[in-house]
């Protein structure tokens, strides 16, 4: 709770940051918003606080190999199981965002939305980005292909029969960042996951239903059209929002994901390649079950391109 009031206060009191300043004599100066304080949408696989301009299309290929333990013999993963991603945004309003997209884990269907709170500006009136993200997912897997599992709806026992309401997740997410020269941007984020349906275990006890994180993530530019990028989620270990009363082997705890890669773009593409411990395409997956260790046993080799049409 502590925490939230804290999110809550820093964000009150950057909406009230004036968008205009004065010079010397006392004239307002009109001030302008920053440009590209990152180069997409996305962040390898997360979310940056930049949105297109209105009435613009985009589309997102996002794909993860297996991971590269196996070495030669699956070719590092490009050969191994993988999960790909695929999705349209559109931006009907300034500042806006509206978008869905399908994933090959769980045929999951996902629709999301990204709203641009505040942009930082060039004369530092307002010193900060903020956005506001948030998606719903929907498990597409059969009826058959869910036993074991637990819906909030039903939190003892196992659950024989699936309402749409049980496929259910959700992620949300405030996002914070800043351009603080023409080659370094960085963003922190906080989020909020939950799933209606987890996972049953033996004693009594299924996995959590809900689990909050945080996020950084930041690009440096190496030159015109490249950059190098990373992010880094970690999941908190809150045991007031906890159903389990230790993370144990049976029940154990998601582990953060690092991601690194480098990035080229254009005005109106961005293509990335990175390595990243986790094969998950949806956020709140990613946040409440990766169990991919940082070391090579874990890493998976990804892409995300991103193409914008303006209309």
């Amino acid at each position: 709770m502590k925490k939230n009031i804290l999110f809550i206060v820093l964000l009150s009191f950057i909406s009230v940051v004036s968008f205009a300043q004065n010079d010397s004599t006392g004239v307002k100066v009109k001030d302008y918003p920053v440009n590209a304080t990152f180069e997409s949408g996305y962040l390898i696989d997360a979310q940056t606080v930049i949105v297109p301009e209105k009435k613009t299309l985009e589309m997102v290929i996002q794909h993860k190999f297996g991971t590269i333990d196996q070495g030669s013999t699956n070719l590092w993963g490009i050969y191994g199981s993988s999960n790909i991603r695929i999705g349209l945004n559109y931006v009907p309003v300034k500042n806006l965002e509206i978008g869905a997209g399908i994933i090959k884990r769980y045929m999951t269907t996902d629709l999301d939305a990204k709203w641009t709170v505040l942009k930082q500006t060039k004369k530092n009136s307002i010193p900060v980005s903020v956005a506001l993200y948030g998606n719903v997912g929907i498990d597409g897997r059969a009826s058959k292909d869910l036993a074991d599992t637990v819906s909030v709806a039903s939190p003892v026992g196992k659950v024989n029969s699936f309402g749409f309401s049980d496929r259910l997740s959700y992620f949300s997410q405030l996002i914070i960042a800043r351009k603080f020269n023409p080659w370094l941007s960085l963003q922190a984020g906080v989020s909020f996951s939950h799933y209606n349906m987890v996972k049953y275990q033996a004693a009594g006890k299924p996995y959590d239903h809900d689990k909050v994180g945080v996020h950084f993530n930041g690009r440096v530019k190496v030159s015109p059209q490249g950059s190098i990028v990373f992010n880094y989620d970690a999941p908190l270990k809150i045991k007031g929002i906890s159903e389990q009363n230790g993370w144990t082997s049976q029940y154990p705890a998601s582990k953060p994901n690092l991601a690194f890669g480098y990035e080229v773009s254009t005005g109106s593409h961005a293509f990335q390649i990175y390595m990243a411990s986790t094969t998950s395409l949806l956020p709140q997956e990613n946040m409440m079950w990766n169990q991919n260790e940082m070391n090579t046993k874990g890493f998976a080799i990804g892409f995300t391109i991103t193409r914008l049409w303006a209309f």
